[in-house]
């Protein structure tokens, strides 16, 4: 079904609340393992019913946030979801007490239960209305930022439009398309400032209610981490900086030389190339159509996945005033269908979103035919292994998209890849020590931020422009708002990404392989467990962050060396 057609209705809590409590004493008082498996599998049906209208309501009100239907029930849904996760808890606590248990894990295999154990800890009902007031903030940030109206050169435009500018060849535009976007923040600041204490506190205090001495171990729990620990990405943070940090500082000069400036100012930092870094050649519906031959000649299975998504118009991909910013995918599990939102821009951007998020609709298409709704998606950072891993995969059809800058185009990509990952582990530290410190003021927030930012970046020069200097950056970030230690993800699985690249030089073959073997297995299994099966190394390790940083080095200078020699 076309997502058009897909009929949106209000679920009715009182109604569902009656039938899940049902299913529940159902599984608890099951005389035989028959009629547990029937209980498990009538909460899951009710569970998609409602996570199918909650996508369908958010996606909507994502494509138009202003359209008054909509926000109306983006509004329901931050007051029912803490509801739903209490009955969601009472099911995993029967289930988990099941004299039955052992029969229904060999049915619906053990991540299931890892799962159950996590959540239970992650829920009271006395943090409902905490939850409610978490949603509600989180919404307000949602909202702010994508009401921006900047103006610059005469025109209106929102952020994710204003980004081309900031993207241009020319220094000057590039400074002022900056300092316009910085303006809209630094103009918000104290709403951004009050939105943010309000989220520390509200998620420190139900962490204390859960008997937590912070918000992080809850926050590791609710992202069901269960194979490593806080430790674990202390040390990979620690990797970054001692073995990622000194070759970025190289490559930054070799930036600087490349764009013929005396020293690089932070509207220089996202350019390499001073003749501007490569555009899609094309049109929104021309980088459609060489993603569609892109994907069918890549395999039968992408190309399957991506006509289902032209087929059913499962794609928004335009920016428009009143759109949510950003990217992501979504899932309407009783339509089976993935849905990809994006904001194209005319940037390199554009091909980076579409392979990015047509990798976790790939792997959550792949995974659609599961029966528990755990297993749809993995956690969050094996879910970016699928998106990161799909940029790369996508390198050898670059000229479908780029035409004769492909080789550039990939040159960037690279660069622009390793050197994420000094603010990412940046934020992430960033948000550790906000949450171990819940007290902090804006301003020892914003003054944490510097200090941290000159471990990871120390190279940024922010030009006198106040409001970056006095450490309001981070404010631009959605997920410090909205998913809270979310963004480590991205770290973590870009150094699996990083091997995905460097084997697909290899073998191509095995390499896509493996990747669809990951895709297929979705969530029922850990996020390690995963990666061996995908025969990838763990990222916690520092030597496997020292090889994939050298060997990713060696390639982007040898590249940038070859550009010097043929200019």
């Amino acid at each position: 079904m076309k997502f058009s057609e897909m009929p949106y209705e209000r679920p009715n809590l009182d109604k569902m609340k009656v039938e899940f409590e049902k299913a529940i004493a159902n599984l608890r008082d099951a005389q035989k393992p028959s009629q547990a498996v029937e209980a498990v599998k009538t909460v899951n049906r009710l569970r998609n019913n409602f996570h199918s209208a909650l996508s369908l309501a958010f996606i909507r009100y994502c494509m138009n946030t202003r359209d008054e239907f909509y926000a109306k029930e983006k509004d329901f849904y931050d007051e029912a979801l803490p509801h739903v996760e209490a009955l969601l808890f009472n099911f995993y606590k029967t289930l988990l007490e099941s004299r039955f248990k052992e029969e229904l894990e060999k049915i619906f295999k053990s991540q299931l239960f890892n799962v159950a154990e996590m959540t239970v800890k992650t829920f009271r009902p006395t943090i409902i209305e905490d939850l409610e007031r978490e949603n509600k903030l989180s919404t307000s940030y949602a909202n702010l930022v994508s009401s921006a109206q900047v103006e610059f050169d005469g025109r209106k435009l929102t952020l994710s439009q204003l980004r081309a500018y900031e993207l241009s060849p020319d220094r000057d535009t590039r400074r002022r398309a900056c300092e316009a976007r910085y303006e809209f923040f630094a103009r918000n600041q104290d709403q951004l400032d009050e939105i943010y204490d309000h989220l520390v506190k509200i998620r420190h205090e139900m962490a204390r209610k859960l008997g937590f001495e912070s918000f992080v171990p809850l926050a590791y729990l609710r992202l069901k981490r269960s194979d490593y620990t806080v430790e674990d990405v202390a040390k990979l943070r620690n990797g970054v900086q001692m073995k990622i940090v000194p070759l970025l500082q190289k490559l930054r000069e070799k930036q600087r030389e490349m764009l013929k400036i005396e020293k690089l100012k932070y509207y220089d930092m996202p350019i390499l190339l001073k003749e501007g870094d490569p555009r899609p050649a094309g049109t929104r519906t021309e980088l459609v159509e060489a993603a569609k031959m892109m994907y069918e000649q890549m395999s039968d299975a992408t190309g399957e996945f991506f006509n289902f998504m032209l087929t059913n118009e499962l794609m928004d991909l335009d920016s428009r005033e009143g759109k949510y910013p950003g990217g992501f995918c979504d899932f309407i599990p009783d339509y089976k269908s993935p849905f990809i939102f994006a904001n194209f821009n005319g940037t390199s951007h554009d091909v980076e979103v579409l392979t990015h998020e047509a990798g976790h609709a790939f792997q959550v298409y792949r995974s659609r035919n599961f029966e528990v709704p755990e297993y749809y998606w993995p956690t969050t950072e094996a879910c970016e292994v699928h998106s990161m891993g799909m940029e790369f995969l996508a390198w050898p059809w670059m000229e479908l998209f780029y035409k004769d800058r492909a080789e550039q185009a990939k040159l960037v990509h690279a660069w622009k890849a390793l050197n994420f990952v000094a603010y990412g582990v940046c934020v992430d530290e960033f948000q550790h020590v906000v949450y171990q410190n819940p007290n902090l003021t804006p301003e020892e927030r914003r003054k944490l931020w510097r200090q941290i930012e000159a471990k990871y970046m120390p190279e940024i020069d922010y030009d006198g422009n106040r409001y970056l200097e006095n450490g309001g950056l981070w404010q631009q970030q959605m997920h410090i708002y909205e998913s809270p230690f979310y963004y480590i993800d991205y770290v973590i699985a870009q150094f699996c990404a990083f091997q995905l690249l460097k084997r697909s030089f290899e073998d191509r073959v095995s390499t896509l392989r493996d990747y669809t073997k990951l895709c297929d297995l979705g969530g029922s299994l850990s996020f390690q467990q995963l990666l061996k099966v995908a025969n990838i190394d763990s990222p916690f390790s520092e030597t496997v962050v020292e090889s994939l940083g050298k060997w990713l080095y060696e390639m982007i200078d040898s590249q940038i060396n070859r550009l010097k020699s043929s200019s």
